[in-house]
């Protein structure tokens, strides 16, 4: 069973502030701890870019939208095309590939930021709300130094050593399962599960630094 995170914790991304303490029921359950692995279905190559058009006003792609970085300033929201697919009031940002079915892995660098989501969403996920803060996201947040497991504003501790230049994010759609990896040592360090309805794509939140993604990859040898 999931336990809430914080209890007192206020999460702040892109200048607002939300209460951390919802008791929502949720589809997805987290899973403390676990590690999970299958080798009876083939991983497909998800190719995807990040998708301008739903990128909030204080995020800039770069590197032929592959990569994401976040302005304290940002821009004039007024300056901004809108668009019922942009994030209105939050820092974050989806991939353009959308996933119906299979399993995906992708690598995102992290390097570069102290303070992030990775995951995925449902693509008709409310573009009001936070990733993690609803039932429509899956994502593993690295905050104060600590990594999380996060869905409907739950968040469960990841135990990570430091943190990593770069990570991977292993989907399985049908199994209902999505995994934090660590590459060098090709073994999935933490996985939430969860009932997929609907199209998912990779989502992004970010309010430090940058994020550079990496996808088309097939998963590395030998992980479990």
């Amino acid at each position: 069973m999931a336990m809430l995170f914080g209890m007192g914790h206020y999460c702040c991304l892109a200048g607002r502030v939300v209460s951390a303490l919802s008791r929502r029921q949720t589809r997805g359950t987290l899973l403390p701890a676990t590690r999970w692995y299958s080798t009876q279905t083939t991983c497909n190559k998800l190719q995807f870019k990040l998708d301008d058009r739903t990128a909030h006003s204080s995020l800039d792609l770069f590197k032929k939208d592959t990569g994401v970085i976040y302005r304290i300033l940002g821009l004039d929201p007024s300056h901004v095309q809108q668009n019922p697919e942009r994030f209105r009031d939050w820092a974050v940002v989806f991939g353009d590939g959308q996933i119906t079915g299979g399993r995906h892995y992708w690598e995102v660098t992290v390097e570069k930021s102290s303070e992030f989501r990775l995951g995925v969403a449902l693509v008709a996920m409310s573009r009001d709300d936070c990733v993690g803060t609803n039932s429509s996201s899956w994502v593993f947040g690295y905050v104060q130094r600590k990594w999380f497991a996060m869905t409907t504003n739950q968040r469960v501790p990841v135990t990570l050593v430091g943190k990593p230049d770069r990570v991977g994010i292993l989907l399985d759609y049908e199994a209902g399962v999505i995994s934090l990896v660590d590459i060098p040592k090709a073994k999935v360090i933490h996985s939430m599960r969860a009932m997929f309805r609907g199209p998912l794509c990779p989502a992004f939140g970010l309010w430090d630094g940058e994020l550079l993604t990496h996808s088309g990859l097939g998963e590395p040898e030998g992980l479990k």
